[in-house]
């Protein structure tokens, strides 16, 4: 079943409207003079204490359910009378919770030792087997026993870092625990969330945020750690290639002294140690009613929203408690955005309001008060270029089917496969670019030090016009295509050397008529990126070991771009770009088969790389089309 509708023509429940959003100052103003605050150390079954921030409703006449996040990002601000000034959904907490935050094991002001993504012991035997889903029911033991007013009901939360361990709440086992909403969760580093995508590290994200978040905490602290400040340039592109290999920065940048970057380094592959950080196969059985949000657009956990999502309804086939929502935000927009535009690309519509109204307030009101109708379907989903919200009865849609886009001579896109290569010279068969990794392809043309969020809708042209970028295009479209599911590519390769990454784009091309500037962008031509992915060419047969690439034979490569929900408009062509450098997104690959957090500047050379149209293989994407 699909369903679409128009945020204006839509109509909001009463309960929600009487919710009126208001001005931060505002928000802060209620909490403080509707909650009370107290700060509690609970005691876990190791031991330990973990430092919580309880918020209660002053209004004692009736009880409530408690909302919970437990976070690696600190509870602040400390001190019983010290208010934060504002939560998550202030629908939510206008209507009645006790909210309820949590200085994880090991960070902040909470005991013990931290652990990044903490393993999940699926076997305890002793109450020294612990992990984030032991501390998770132990908290919620407490809560239960230790907070007044509470109606016996617990639901839980959390955006990124915390969406791990909303996920670690699934898997607590404990039967207050009635909801869970991971949103934008930490779910796999190795294979496409945060610090690797398919293998291939990504630099940027993962120095800037370990070289602050990464350092040890000895003791209990309220004060959190600064992050590398010492850029001297304001330019991201001109600093990470002046820092050369990933081996200097041990010493260069003090990345020697941050646990969790020594273990980045010492696991290459997709090893045992990175196999257990994965929550996925545990998914399993699963008690409370789940709902997992992400953004199309987030540049650090898009992989983990749809995989977490489609781990549980795998391994739960007649669960009809898991959901899936994804709108058209960046990394949690749907929080700290209105969510009506990313960079140049215009939505049109206050998506996160309409989000925390009608779909997360209804979510949590259903399972922890019984108010309400669970009329949520299985996937409510953003679809971009129709910018039109879309309901299906599970995520991908069972109307969507792969089709295969081709690449042929002259940069054509098309579902016509490529002819016969019999009488073919070599330009007619096969595409081929030099890549550079002293000359890297930047994954954005504009100069500045931090990554954006942007880049995961910015215009292309930049790229389109370099000599190391293939560019394939259809003819403009008669009919709008809509493209809902996950994205494959499928290239037959070959290489000069002995190991390459291979970045593919698909990009929506607006008409070259079509009026109208953004941001000083003219969107008349626009170059509109809608998923991009990298792939480690190395693990192309597996991530738990690399091969090398045999030099000058060809190979397959095929991997998975995260899904997409996106019409191609009338009049606009669908483009796919491929590359093998996107930098200082990803790291560069020395482009031979080395260990490349072992390798030195002068390992990286340039690689010739053809993409053949025959004759062993017809290289393509797979686009799952939606039939209407």
């Amino acid at each position: 079943m699909i369903k679409r509708f128009f945020l204006p023509l839509f109509l909001f429940t009463m309960q929600a409207v009487a919710l009126t959003a208001q001005t931060p100052a505002a928000d802060s103003a209620y909490i403080r003079n509707n909650f009370t605050k107290r700060e509690v150390m609970i005691p876990m079954r190791d031991g330990k204490r973990l430092f919580t921030a309880i918020y209660t409703p002053k209004d004692t006449r009736r009880s409530y359910p408690i909302l919970l996040k437990r976070t690696p990002y600190s509870c602040s601000p400390y001190g019983e009378k010290n208010f934060v000034t504002g939560f998550q959904n202030m629908y939510l907490a206008k209507s009645g919770y006790i909210m309820v935050f949590q200085d994880v094991r090991g960070r902040y002001m909470s005991e013990g030792d931290f652990v990044d993504v903490r393993p999940f012991i699926s076997d305890k035997k002793t109450p020294q087997d612990v992990d984030e889903a032991s501390d998770t029911y132990d908290t919620a033991d407490w809560l239960l026993k230790n907070t007044p007013g509470n109606n016996g009901r617990i639901g839980v939360y959390g955006i990124s870092y915390p969406g791990f361990y909303s996920t670690m709440a699934v898997l607590a086992g404990h039967p207050a625990i009635k909801c869970v909403s991971p949103q934008a969760p930490v779910t796999d580093w190795f294979i496409g969330d945060d610090f690797h995508h398919n293998g291939a590290f990504m630099l940027m994200d993962a120095f800037s945020f370990y070289s602050g978040f990464g350092k040890p905490r000895p003791e209990p602290t309220t004060e959190s750690a600064q992050g590398f400040q010492d850029w001297k340039t304001p330019d991201n592109y001109d600093f990470y290639l002046r820092a050369g290999a990933l081996h200097n920065y041990a010493d260069k940048f003090g990345m020697k002294g941050i646990p969790f970057w020594n273990d980045l380094m010492s696991h290459p592959d997709y090893d045992d140690w990175w196999k257990a950080r994965n929550p996925r196969p545990h998914l399993k059985n699963i008690m409370p009613a789940v709902m997992t949000v992400g953004g199309l657009f987030d540049a650090e956990d898009c992989f983990g929203a749809w995989r977490v999502y489609e781990a549980i309804r795998k391994q739960n086939p007649d669960s009809f408690s898991n959901r899936l929502v994804m709108g058209p935000w960046s990394h949690g927009g749907w929080a700290r955005t209105t969510g009506e535009r990313l960079g140049n690309v215009v939505f049109g519509k206050k998506t996160s309001d309409y989000y925390q109204k009608e779909i997360e307030f209804k979510f949590f009101e259903f399972y922890l008060k019984d108010n309400g109708k669970m009329d949520l379907p299985g996937a409510t989903v953003f679809e971009t270029g129709s910018n039109e919200w879309t309901s299906y009865d599970a995520w991908p849609p069972r109307f969507a089917h792969p089709a295969k886009f081709y690449f042929h001579e002259g940069g054509v896109l098309s579902k016509t496969p490529p002819p016969s290569a019999e009488g073919l010279t070599p330009d007619k068969i096969m595409d081929e670019y030099t890549s550079d990794p002293a000359k890297p392809v930047p994954y954005t043309e504009d100069v500045h030090l931090s990554r954006t969020r942007e880049y995961m809708t910015d215009d292309q042209r930049f790229a389109a016009r370099r000599p190391d970028v293939l560019v394939y295009q259809t003819d403009v479209l008669q009919e709008p295509a809509t493209v809902t599911g996950t994205v494959t590519a499928d290239l037959w390769v070959s290489v000069s050397t002995s190991d390459a990454d291979f970045v593919v784009k698909l990009i929506d091309v607006f008409p070259d008529t079509l009026k109208g500037v953004e941001n000083g962008v003219p969107l008349g031509g626009y170059q509109m990126l809608v998923r991009g992915e990298i792939m480690r060419g190395r693990y192309r047969n597996g991530f738990e070991k690399g091969q090398p690439f045999p030099p000058e034979t060809i190979s397959e490569v095929k991997f998975d771009l995260p899904d997409v929900a996106h019409t191609f408009l009338r009049g606009h062509k669908i483009m796919v770009q491929i590359q093998s450098t996107w930098f200082p997104l990803a790291d560069r690959n020395p482009q031979q088969f080395v260990n490349i957090y072992q390798a030195k500047d002068e390992d990286f050379i340039p690689a010739n790389i053809r993409v053949y149209h025959a004759p062993v293989g017809a290289s393509c994407v797979l686009l799952p089309l939606l039939k209407k």
